[in-house]
């Protein structure tokens, strides 16, 4: 039964590291965050995967608030801004389609190598599960990079986070449940002034690109 579990799981975080290379491939803004509704959702199927020979009613709390922040209010928010802004289209990425997937073939293959070995020494059934994890962390983080849009930017740290969780669901690190609810809190705090923050910049300079935002003066 415990293999079953772990072969859901290389499943799921393969789905979790194809969410975060197709969200370098949209281009709606509706789009990404869809496709970090589903990441999330992986992520809390991922929660309860991990800990469902240890479930309780605090980690049970967990789970749902961490359902409800990432899958439900966090895209509320993100959805919200789009609609009252009118941002149907994201802006350009400083890379095109064919050099970002080079880029993105690249960071795959570095999270395969030698240089994560010490990290894949942390379980000795299925290493390559948290290579998939830490491929995940470098594709998010090139996110972030790679978007000029404020929007997908602010989709770029929290799929960065969500693929730092599943990195830690799958090494088994464990983490009580205060502080679960601390992190879940912080990312709930986060989104909402990340979005009033955004929404005010708009507002203001009518673009989210950050490249024309480097040339604004008072």
């Amino acid at each position: 039964m415990a293999g079953q579990y772990f072969e859901y799981q290389f499943f799921i975080e393969m789905l979790i590291l194809t969410s975060s290379i197709f969200m370098h491939l949209v281009r709606k803004n509706s789009s990404i965050v869809v496709l970090y509704m589903v990441q999330s959702f992986l992520v809390v199927l991922l929660l309860v995967l991990s800990s469902i020979h240890r479930l309780s009613a605090a980690l049970l709390a967990v789970i749902v608030l961490t359902f409800l922040v990432k899958v439900v209010i966090a895209p509320v928010f993100f959805f919200g801004l789009i609609k009252k802004n009118r941002l149907k289209f994201s802006v350009s990425t400083y890379l095109n389609v064919p050099v970002t997937l080079v880029v993105l073939t690249a960071l795959v293959a570095v999270a395969h190598s030698h240089f994560f070995t010490s990290f894949t020494a942390i379980i000795t059934r299925g290493p390559d599960t948290l290579f998939l994890c830490i491929a995940s962390i470098l594709i998010s983080f090139f996110l972030i990079i790679n978007r000029k849009g404020a929007l997908s930017q602010m989709i770029g740290v929290l799929s960065l986070e969500n693929s730092i969780v599943a990195f830690a669901s799958m090494a088994g690190l464990e983490q009580t449940p205060g502080l679960q609810l601390g992190i879940v809190f912080d990312i709930l705090v986060w989104t909402v002034i990340a979005v009033v923050f955004v929404s005010m910049i708009y507002r203001q300079y009518g673009s989210l690109d950050v490249t024309a935002m480097r040339h604004l003066k008072e």
